[in-house]
């Protein structure tokens, strides 16, 4: 995927005013293989980062040791090593913790095409992206992440191939793991509602409705509404109204935008549609979200007027 991948120095694109940094995956040269592994200390200081930030490329993280929490989105989940921790592109996430130690493996979409269906565990991955881990589960995920590590700095020409088999297998284990929900039946329509769920994570592709993805899909929106259906047992527009919103949470909370430009960049030309929006998806207006989180009871009453919302 273009501009997934940097040379080293270069993992971040200028921040704009209030914006969010976009970190990119850091490789020795064009046309490297777009995958690195290693520990915290050998990954970088960025690897520990306290500041919110997104990423280009897939982040599977180990933890064996630290205190403190790691935080994804909107949920904090604390620290009790050993965890197996699953961060995709797009979704925002930092740490707050101390003595952090462990291992990261760090590969772009582009890498994952010898097993295509590993994009969707992942995506199921990251409904539940803080496994807790068992001494047996803990002692098999270090030990393929060793040898996942140990190909790494062997490289030559053979490695490539080595590595995406034992990350799928990592994959693969990772989404066997207790509580990840079930994958979908196979059929067409799952091909769909996978090329339909990774659009939606791509909020820069401002795609905010049902038939705005269908035509980027090159479907009906009836049949992309069927396939999804079929898929996933929910509706596309669900799934747009909450990647929507959660696209608004992440700028309400993690930057200083103004909720007239988070409106703006959702979608949105009228703050006030914005606020009705917000309002009946998460009970709080976008100012008394920014306010308190997702912690407030959900009481709902008019939107704040225009001029107010969009300060």
């Amino acid at each position: 995927m273009r501009g997934t991948t940097v040379p080293p120095g270069m993992c971040c694109r200028p921040v704009k005013t209030g914006e969010l940094p976009l970190h990119r995956l850091e490789v020795p040269a064009p046309g490297a293989v777009p995958f690195a592994v290693g520990s915290f200390d050998a990954v970088g200081p960025l690897s520990r980062a306290e500041f919110p930030h997104r990423h280009t490329f897939h982040e599977i993280v180990l933890v064996t040791g630290g205190t403190g929490a790691h935080v994804v989105d909107l949920t904090r989940w604390e620290l009790r090593p050993p965890h197996l921790g699953v961060v995709t592109p797009g979704q925002v996430h930092h740490w707050e913790a101390s003595e952090l130690a462990g291992s990261l493996v760090l590969f772009t979409d582009d890498f994952l095409f010898d097993h295509p269906a590993d994009r969707e565990t992942l995506r199921r991955l990251r409904e539940r992206p803080w496994l807790q881990l068992d001494r047996t589960e803990h002692d098999r995920t270090a030990r393929l992440i060793a040898e996942l590590e140990e190909e790494f700095r062997r490289g030559g020409e053979d490695g490539e191939s080595v590595l995406r088999a034992l990350l799928h297998v990592l994959i693969v284990r990772a989404g066997r793991l207790p509580g990840i929900p079930p994958a979908p039946a196979p059929a067409r329509a799952r091909a769909v509602a996978a090329e339909f769920a990774q659009q939606a994570e791509k909020s820069e592709l401002g795609l905010w409705s049902v038939r705005a993805h269908a035509e980027r899909l090159g479907v009906t929106p009836g049949y992309l509404t069927e396939a999804v259906k079929a898929a996933t047992g929910r509706t596309a527009a669900e799934l747009v109204r909450e990647a929507r919103t959660q696209e608004a949470k992440r700028f309400l909370l993690r930057t200083n935008l103004s909720v007239r430009q988070v409106a703006s960049r959702v979608g949105f030309a009228d703050p006030a549609y914005f606020c009705r929006f917000f309002r009946r998806e998460t009970g709080l207006s976008p100012g008394g979200f920014r306010r308190t989180g997702d912690t407030a009871p959900k009481i709902h009453h008019d939107c704040m007027t225009p001029s107010i919302a969009a300060g």
